[in-house]
């Protein structure tokens, strides 16, 4: 088929659509919710992996964590619920005799605090003791001020490090630094914030505040609600399977554990995420993939029978091009070309409901619900050029049929037909 013969199939394909446009329209609509459903798939599946990496910048790709609870979930929390706790002392010896790592840093937590400033309190916060050396985790970035001594954590000295929601929340007019804060009767100087670093996955890492273990244990002394914690950075990544089996060997040791026992500990990274995430990845593909088969194939089946239609109405037409020397090709070409911007109108449409969808979602949503903050507020851009395609082979498939059966009509008993 020549270049100006194709262009002429175009003008007379858009000429049919424009004459028949609330048909066109509604034969368009099944591509545009199929469409529709591949972009939002898309972006949600983007927006999950932005909040992975947003995670594993805040946990450090180099950080791995002993804890008694495994952060995968995997098995039945019975199981780690019956295991022993992780003794504060337990997880001081492991530090001193850990040596392969660049850093290992214990940490106690109390859960559901009250914190009072002023006539003002803050319920349901997250206190963290540890040590001074945990301000080298990516955990502890510093927004404002800083992080405790080492001088400050040998004496036991209370000074507190708040979170960003925390600080937002207690000192909504700023100037955090050398303010007093009340837990459980004790007095603290806030020393420094930490920047805000909640994601879908650790959404609760903005409401805690770091205090050195001695400190943590004065106020709150053995009435932690979980076990202790040790927070092991690696340093180089090309060591991080030899570190790994370093500290489960050392922690088996201290917990006298015999070589036929399972470990009653878990060794914790930002794998946990990416198993997280890709069951969510793989959850919304699910859904997202099999509304679209099914939009999509109410919209094959639509276009097919409105090209049908197409084609028995313009019969006649057909006969005289036939008749004036258009060849099956030109014909085919025709309502197949025709077929094929009927979906690729549809995919125009579903683009510009899903940017005002996705932009309206992005901006609104996380104000009402806080965990929807990793969506962004624009649309992938690979997957407009995916619906693109898709849209326009679709319309292929769907018109097949009719264009084939267009093409094979007699011309002659086309110029009878009324």
């Amino acid at each position: 088929m020549k270049f100006t013969e194709f262009i002429e199939t175009i003008k007379l394909a858009g000429e049919s659509m424009r004459g028949n446009k609330m048909r066109s329209f509604l034969a368009a609509l099944g591509v545009v919710i199929g469409i529709s459903f591949v972009i939002l798939t898309g972006w949600i599946i983007s927006g999950l992996d932005n909040a992975l990496e947003e995670t594993i910048n805040l946990i450090g790709q180099d950080m791995i964590y002993i804890d008694k609870w495994d952060w995968t979930g995997g098995k039945n929390w019975k199981l780690y619920e019956a295991r022993k706790d992780i003794t504060l002392k337990q997880a001081e010896e492991f530090c001193s005799r850990m040596k392969g790592a660049e850093l290992a840093v214990p940490l106690v937590r109390k859960w559901s605090v009250t914190i009072k400033a002023g006539n003002d309190s803050y319920d349901g916060i997250s206190a963290l003791g540890t040590r001074y050396s945990y301000s080298q985790t990516p955990a502890a970035s510093i927004q404002e001020g800083r992080f405790f001594s080492i001088f400050e954590d040998q004496i036991n000295t209370n000074v507190i490090v708040l979170g960003s929601k925390v600080a937002e929340t207690l000192f909504p007019e700023g100037n955090v630094l050398e303010k007093i804060i009340i837990i459980r009767g004790q007095k603290f100087e806030v020393i420094g914030t930490v920047k805000k670093q909640g994601t879908m996955l650790m959404d609760f890492v903005d409401n805690q505040v770091f205090m050195p273990v001695g400190a943590f244990m004065d106020v709150f002394g053995g009435q932690m609600l979980r076990s202790a914690e040790v927070g092991i950075k690696v340093g180089n990544m090309d060591n991080i399977d030899e570190i790994r089996e370093e500290a489960r060997g050392i922690m088996r040791e201290i917990r006298n554990l015999q070589y036929y026992q399972d470990d009653d500990f878990s060794l914790n990274e930002t794998k946990a995420f990416e198993e997280t995430v890709a069951s969510l990845r793989a959850y919304v593909w699910g859904i997202g993939i099999g509304l679209t088969m099914l939009s999509f194939i109410v919209g094959i089946i639509g276009i097919m029978n409105i090209m049908f239609v197409s084609v028995a109405e313009r019969t006649r037409e057909i006969g005289i091009r036939k008749a004036i020397g258009a060849k099956k090709a030109s014909i085919l070409m025709q309502f197949i070309v025709e077929s094929a911007a009927l979906c690729f109108f549809g995919a125009v449409i579903s683009f510009v409901l899903c940017s005002t969808v996705i932009f309206l979602a992005a901006t609104f949503l996380p104000k009402v619900w806080e965990a929807t903050s990793f969506l962004k507020p624009v649309m992938p851009f690979q997957f407009l050029i995916l619906g693109s395609v898709v849209s326009i082979i679709v319309g292929i498939l769907a018109g097949l049929i009719p264009a084939m059966r267009a093409a094979k009509l007699d011309p002659v008993d086309s110029l009878r037909y009324e």
